[in-house]
């Protein structure tokens, strides 16, 4: 060194930069930032350079790097680029889980929840993307075991529910949270389970009537008659119904347009397609399956008639 290089102590390296003299030291220790020599006491000697690159060890650590990479960066086997998009990503994963945990803690003051549900709710929402889509997955194999998956418009709509994203977004509403959690707890139902089973099976065989009645009629019609509680035996059912169904349909026809009707409606499996659309995003849908089981209540009167 040069005569007149000014030197330092960690003790005056401490009072410049505001850094603790046990950092400084630990630092100094790991290799960060090594002593320029020695004073005739033993003491360790810093130069300008040394405060620089203890600036440089700082500002790398304040953004979260760990030695190891402050290390790599001060030896030029890595780039501040390359730490700085491993850190990113990273971050990234860390503000997700951040936001998750702030969206289950704000349902959970929400619902007023209990030790338990809280820590369910937390355990389902941790989960990933691919253990998410695996309780579905799960949920329609049980559904199709011993099914030809080549076979019946019910199996398509049994593959839907394979195929709808069940990964909640990067910043969760309680809503969306709440969602997933109600899901989670329908696939889990045996009752529901068995119940899309019974409409994968049915529809695989069942012969489908020769009137089928208009999506856009039935919602329409029978709809505004179950809102309005227009009785399916009454004369005013009747005539909603004959807006639907063509007045000449016989009651045989009538009776198995109301047991396919029966079949393939069931509020729950509505109510799944309903989380489904707020854990992604998606605009409300109008709900039909009341409309569709008043049909079926209004088609068995009119055939007993």
């Amino acid at each position: 060194m040069s005569e007149g290089t000014e030197l330092f102590t960690i003790g005056q390296l401490a009072r410049r930069t505001g850094l603790a003299v046990r950092t400084i030291r630990f630092w100094s220790d790991s290799g960060l930032v090594p002593p320029t020599g020695r004073s005739a006491g033993g003491y360790r000697l810093y130069d300008a350079r040394a405060l620089a690159r203890l600036d440089l060890v700082r500002t790398l650590r304040e953004l979260g790097f760990g030695l190891e990479a402050v290390e790599e960066i001060l030896c030029r086997a890595t780039t501040v680029a390359q730490v700085a998009e491993t850190h990113v990503a990273a971050l990234e994963a860390e503000i997700r889980t951040l936001r998750l945990r702030r969206a289950v803690l704000s349902t959970v003051a929400r619902r007023g929840s209990t030790i338990e549900e809280a820590s369910l709710m937390h355990r389902l929402a941790r989960l990933s993307a691919r253990e998410r889509q695996q309780i579905i997955d799960d949920f329609v194999d049980r559904v199709l075991t011993g099914v030809d998956p080549q076979e019946g418009p019910a199996v398509g709509i049994a593959n839907g529910m394979r195929q709808v994203n069940a990964e909640l977004p990067d910043d969760p509403s309680p809503e969306q949270v709440d969602a997933w959690m109600e899901l989670a707890d329908l696939v889990e139902d045996e009752d529901f389970q068995h119940r899309v089973r019974q409409m994968v099976v049915v529809g695989q065989s069942a012969d489908t009537p020769a009137h089928q009645p208009d999506h856009q009629a039935v919602i329409e019609h029978a709809g505004r008659a179950e809102a309005e509680g227009v009785a399916p035996d009454s004369a005013e059912g009747r005539a909603v119904l004959d807006l639907i169904v063509a007045p000449e349909t016989t009651a045989e026809e009538r009776v198995r347009l109301a047991e396919q009707v029966e079949t393939f409606s069931d509020l729950r499996v509505e109510r799944y397609w309903q989380l489904m659309g707020v854990i992604n995003g998606r605009p409300p849908f109008p709900p039909a399956v009341a409309a569709f089981l008043w049909l079926a209540a209004a088609l068995r009167a009119s055939a007993r008639a």
